[in-house]
């Protein structure tokens, strides 16, 4: 990849590698220190060495073997990071992201729902440092995506702008962008307008089954009730509908949240543990990313929930993650073990859900 270039801090990466030898490889689980604050510890070194050696793949204006979409993710994932843990180690990187892309606008493609990664990586860069330049160029993304909303199948915006599909993914980030840009943006109306439109239609299309899950998309304009049920897709929705729900003042959409998130982990969760359906041999490149996607969006579902057994779940991951999925500072593909191999979406994955256990975590993935 042009430009790439390791970025690893000696110092840290040294502490790190010494920490993470005392509490074990990952191969077997780690013997954790007991007490609420020497657990926060171990949560903490851990989110640390995952953001170290996600942040040695950035190359200037990419992560070393990602799509565009997986990028914007890696980026967020440590985006969030920064905002649960206080450091700003990474500032320049997002600066370079932003600085490497924006004048021709490369956040802009073919797929409207890459388009929609860029425009929440770029949402959460703004709640991270106030630039409005961010915030701006999250609404310039979302412009371009309104583009991809017709009257086929009753509504809706397609996957691609050849228009050969229409899924959930990318309507729950239409959801979810409409949702929290209304959310920031001063007197806005517009944006909630789309928002409210896309929940109208996407409860309508079938894609949100009878068992709570979502399914991948549409054929015919009925949903595809065989498609597969990804991770990442239950979690969009989530996200966008606790959006959607501050948006709106009214807690309706949080209890269609909470149904998903509960067949996420009935369904979901062989003991207690988030599985993808592909595991754990059948993932490709993209697959390997959802997990940490919902994890993010279940710790804003529990911000606006009372129900303990959220966070419960989360810690139950974010541990299974560094007992039984990690080789030194890497982290594979199942969160169950054992540790495959590493690549910047499983270590991406593996971030998110460690922020969720940060001591920040709490309040600073609170923000809709």
């Amino acid at each position: 990849m042009p430009g790439w270039r390791p970025r690893l801090r000696p110092a840290v990466a040294t502490v790190l590698v010494l920490a993470f030898a005392a509490a074990g490889t990952g191969c077997q689980a780690a013997r954790r220190p007991s007490g609420p604050g020497a657990v926060a510890t171990v949560f903490t070194t851990g989110a640390a060495a995952a953001v170290q050696d996600l942040q040695a793949r950035y190359g200037a204006w990419t992560y070393r073997g990602t799509r565009p979409w997986q990028s914007a993710n890696a980026l967020g994932a440590t985006i969030g990071y920064m905002r649960a843990s206080g450091s700003r180690a990474y500032l320049a990187d997002l600066n370079l992201t932003y600085r490497a892309h924006h004048r021709g606008d490369g956040f802009r493609n073919r797929y409207y729902d890459d388009e929609g990664w860029w425009a929440l990586t770029w949402i959460s860069a703004y709640d991270l440092t106030r630039d409005r330049r961010y915030l701006a160029q999250a609404r310039a993304i979302f412009a371009d995506m309104t583009a991809g909303w017709d009257r086929s199948c009753g509504g809706g915006i397609w996957w691609n702008k050849q228009r050969t599909y229409k899924n959930a993914i990318a309507n729950e980030l239409f959801l979810d962008v409409a949702a929290r840009l209304h959310n920031r943006v001063r007197g806005d109306t517009g944006y909630l307008a789309w928002a409210e439109r896309e929940w109208a239609w996407f409860r309508g299309t079938g894609m949100l089954t009878g068992t709570h899950l979502v399914v991948d998309g549409l054929a015919a304009c009925k949903p595809v009730l065989r498609s597969p049920t990804w991770t990442y897709n239950q979690g969009v929705l989530i996200g966008g509908l606790v959006a959607l729900a501050a948006a709106r003042g009214s807690g309706r959409p949080v209890a269609t949240a909470r149904r998903v998130a509960d067949a996420v982990i009935a369904r979901l969760s062989p003991h207690g543990v988030l599985r993808e359906l592909c595991e754990p041999s059948g993932c490709d490149a993209d697959a390997a990313m959802f997990k940490g996607i919902f994890a993010q969006n279940l710790q804003l579902l529990a911000g606006r929930s009372a129900r303990p057994e959220y966070r419960a779940y989360l810690r139950a991951n974010a541990s299974a993650v560094l007992d039984r999925d990690r080789r030194g500072s890497e982290f594979g593909l199942s969160w169950n073990g054992p540790f495959d191999s590493s690549d910047t979406a499983r270590q991406a994955s593996a971030l998110d859900v460690l922020n969720t256990q940060l001591p920040g975590g709490r309040a600073a993935m609170s923000a809709r």
